[in-house]
């Protein structure tokens, strides 16, 4: 039975997120994770388990009435550490909300994580995959991201990006507004060389 404080869906802003995973690939140095345990008014986000189908279902029925923009695949972990369960959840919200645009949240390193091209099994599910561009090279990216996978991270998620343009409507790089002019225009250059636009967002604390 699922715990009644475990935090699987939460508002923020005017959108809804999914909470999935406490798992993540990367330990980055501005992570929310260094710092608290929950977003805006949302319970803890550390999940006591990792939440089956029936749970997903029974944590979204109070939510199943209202009428969301967006809903987003962002929780206290790496929402594709999880790719498989994620899209199945994914179907069940375009069945229970036709026409509702989804968004993943990630780090753009899924297929180091599988070890093999995943970007295509997004294609007719999800709307927007947003990716956490952190740096404008490799040398910084391993420096504030630390993925266990090393240096070789960083080109993996460029080129995941440009994987996504082929079968997603909408990709986008996110820098945290906490790096500095400098830094934000030469990370625009690296999401201009990729075609994909920045988006630079607002340190949460």
């Amino acid at each position: 039975m699922m715990n009644k404080k475990m935090t699987i869906f939460y508002e923020y802003g005017d959108k809804l997120y999914i909470n999935l995973t406490n798992r993540c690939c990367c330990a980055c140095t501005f992570c929310l994770r260094q710092n608290g345990d929950s977003v805006g008014d949302a319970d803890s986000l550390w999940l006591e388990h990792e939440p089956d189908m029936q749970e997903v279902r029974t944590a979204f029925a109070p939510f199943a009435h209202k009428k969301y923009p967006e809903m987003v695949f962002c929780g206290y972990g790496e929402p594709m550490m999880r790719l498989d369960f994620l899209l199945e959840v994914a179907r069940f919200l375009k069945e229970q909300c036709p026409g509702i645009l989804l968004r993943i949240n990630t780090n753009g390193l899924a297929d180091l994580i599988y070890n093999t091209p995943t970007a295509h099994k997004l294609q007719g599910l999800i709307d927007t995959v947003s990716i956490s561009l952190n740096a404008y090279n490799k040398e910084e990216y391993l420096a504030v991201t630390r993925p266990k996978f090393g240096i070789g991270a960083y080109d993996a998620m460029l080129k995941y990006a440009s994987d996504c343009k082929k079968y997603v409507p909408h990709v986008m790089f996110t820098v945290v507004d906490i790096i500095g002019d400098e830094a934000i225009q030469k990370s625009r250059e690296v999401a201009d060389s990729v075609g994909v636009p920045l988006r630079v967002r607002p340190m949460i604390k």
